[in-house]
């Protein structure tokens, strides 16, 4: 059984319908992210979960009770916001103890829980500083400590590492996945980057317009989108206009070019337009690979560890990345070149 359930989830503010028929279940232990742009509806998800917002239809069912009828803090859910929301009167102990006091847990426990959750968070020595003394990435870790001293079911953030430069977001995000896999709890995170959905989640929940376009594992969602919007949102894809050719042989032509697919055609008729993508990082020239599509480079770009060609295939820019070495020729512009790759790399994308 699963442990957290939605069920058919909607949400309405006015007229406008901004969740539509939401549904998705979520294992015990399991890590989600919510992956979409801004007004996607993914925060107004979790804000539901969390009991901040009434749905306007569906159900929400936490290790089989509804919580349809619960009040916020009858939910037994820990929370971590943006914007840290730490008290700021409050030292650092006293932030972290603050559910528990509510709960009226004993003196003696709160002190003993407090202590472990700052020895989780690394940031024992910390103990008597306020919020005002500390920098955004340790405000955001004692956040972190105070939505799980009280023991929760579920852990909820929502964007917590937007407001963080680049560095503390990556080490943080680490840092926030050991943790939830040393506990062991149930996790929903909402981000709009992708890197840290990919590199963070058991599962992805791509959201579109109030919709799941689709929810994997990072693997499938990278390497399979199932929509077109799946295919723009995450990572970067070469878009190809092609026709198909042949559907029972799976040939398709990209301009004057015929290649074969892998991936079937079903319900697709010889001459029918189609769309196909391909990652960067599929294509090489002169390296492996069962299918080839000539095309003249527009740009080479030295990246560092990567160098990024853009070629132009058919009237249609693609741009694939080679790892760098020191003996690597960079192809030039004007140059005629064979840009090959797996067949099984080239994907129909879908509406």
């Amino acid at each position: 059984m699963s442990f957290l359930v939605l069920d058919n989830l909607q949400k309405s503010f006015g007229p406008v319908q901004v969740v539509k028929n939401f549904n998705m279940s979520i294992e015990k232990g399991e890590f989600v992210s919510f992956l979409g742009p801004s007004g996607c509806g993914k925060t107004t998800v979790l804000r539901m979960i969390a009991g901040f917002e009434a749905p306007s239809g569906g159900t929400i069912s936490i290790d089989g009770r509804d919580q349809s009828r619960l009040k916020t803090n009858q939910r037994n859910i820990g929370m971590v916001f943006q914007a840290y929301a730490l008290f700021p009167n409050m030292n650092v102990f006293d932030n972290v103890a603050f559910g528990l006091k509510v709960a009226g847990t004993p003196r003696a426990q709160i002190e003993a829980r407090v202590k472990e959750m700052l020895a989780l968070i690394r940031l024992e020595h910390l103990a008597d500083r306020y919020p005002y003394q500390m920098s955004g990435g340790q405000q955001q870790r004692v956040a972190l400590a105070r939505a799980l001293a009280p023991k929760p079911q579920l852990l909820l953030l929502d964007e917590p590492l937007s407001a963080l430069d680049a560095k503390i977001r990556v080490s943080l995000r680490e840092e926030i996945r050991q943790i939830q896999r040393q506990l062991g709890i149930t996790t929903v995170f909402v981000t709009h980057d992708q890197e840290e959905a990919l590199s963070i989640s058991d599962r992805i929940v791509v959201m579109n317009a109030g919709r799941a376009d689709q929810i994997g594992t990072p693997s499938q969602i990278y390497n399979r989108p199932a929509t077109r919007f799946v295919a723009s949102f995450v990572g970067t894809l070469n878009m190809l206009d092609a026709t198909v050719v042949d559907p029972a042989q799976q040939t398709v032509q990209v301009g004057g070019q015929v290649i074969t697919l892998k991936e079937r055609l079903d319900g697709k008729s010889a001459g029918d337009p189609i769309v196909l993508a391909l990652r960067p990082e599929a294509g090489s020239l002169g390296g492996p690979g069962d299918s080839t599509l000539k095309g003249d480079v527009l740009s080479s770009s030295f990246l560092g560890s990567v160098v990024r060609t853009k070629i132009s295939v058919a009237g249609s820019p693609v741009s694939f990345d080679t790892f760098n070495a020191p003996d690597l020729a960079m192809p030039k512009p004007g140059q005629t070149v064979d840009l090959r790759f797996s067949s099984g790399d080239l994907l129909v994308v879908r509406d």
